[in-house]
């Protein structure tokens, strides 16, 4: 029963966050439309306002305080605090990150993919995942967060549930055959592959998938596609991951 409870409260405390995200977005696109006199072409106004998924963020940190992690350690504000050294580019700003005594336990990036350009979106959102995660991994492997064992690297999707985007879209196939499961998928259903391909390729340590219209979304209605991309299931995985670190640096410090 106390499972249960729990599930349910961490469902509800994610549905706020989902309706900040879908309010926040809105109230963007209306603000900066309006004071333009025109929007953006793609919604490019609400896509680039930023802070429109700091609400994840924040519930991700509360979460691993829950779990018994010191507050100090979390870094949710500023771009001097939310900044890792790469690999292949100088720094890359990430949403969270969790630093303990010197040594990285946690980078995790949320991202959103809505329309109207659905297919141009998700390529640039696959380009940059796949690109944040080789670049971080790369910039572990040569040292750059000097002795920290290896970090847990999250990565959250937010899909607009969308007509566009639940529909079959076709694909090209010239010269070679693509592979089965994105023959005739939907943007939903390509979405949940490439994120859990991610994972299973070991680009990222964990990742959410969640899928929200802008109309329900913005009372927290989501819902989640596959059970092995649930925000539960993540959230368990990063911070089991996240205190098992801590408690080992306290003890040998």
């Amino acid at each position: 029963m106390k499972s249960t409870n729990r599930a349910v409260a961490l469902r509800d405390r994610l549905m706020q966050a989902v309706a900040h995200f879908w309010q926040t977005r809105t109230r963007q696109d209306e603000v900066q439309g309006l004071a333009s006199g025109q929007r953006d072409y793609g919604n490019r106004t609400a896509a680039t306002g930023g802070k429109q998924l700091d609400a994840i963020g924040l519930l991700l940190a509360e979460l691993i305080v829950e779990a018994g992690v010191s507050r100090d350690c979390i870094h949710l504000v500023g771009r001097d605090n939310l900044t890792l050294p790469g690999f292949f580019r100088p720094t890359k700003l990430w949403d969270l990150l969790v630093i303990h005594k010197g040594v990285l336990l946690a980078a995790f990036e949320a991202k959103a993919l809505c329309g109207p350009s659905f297919g141009n979106n998700y390529n640039n959102r696959v380009e940059e995942a796949l690109g944040s995660s080789n670049d971080i991994w790369t910039a572990y492997r040569e040292g750059a967060f000097r002795d920290s064992p290896e970090p847990f690297v999250g990565y959250l999707l937010l899909l607009e549930d969308h007509e566009k985007s639940t529909r079959p879209v076709g694909v090209f196939e010239r010269h070679f055959p693509v592979f089965d499961e994105f023959r005739a998928a939907s943007y939903v259903q390509r979405c949940e592959h490439t994120v859990r391909r991610m994972v299973r390729e070991r680009c990222y340590s964990a990742a959410a998938f969640i899928v929200a219209n802008k109309q329900d979304g913005r009372i927290g209605q989501f819902r989640e596609p596959a059970d092995d991309l649930s925000f539960e299931r993540f959230s368990k995985i990063m911070c089991g991951h996240v205190l098992a670190n801590y408690k080992a640096i306290n003890t040998t410090s």
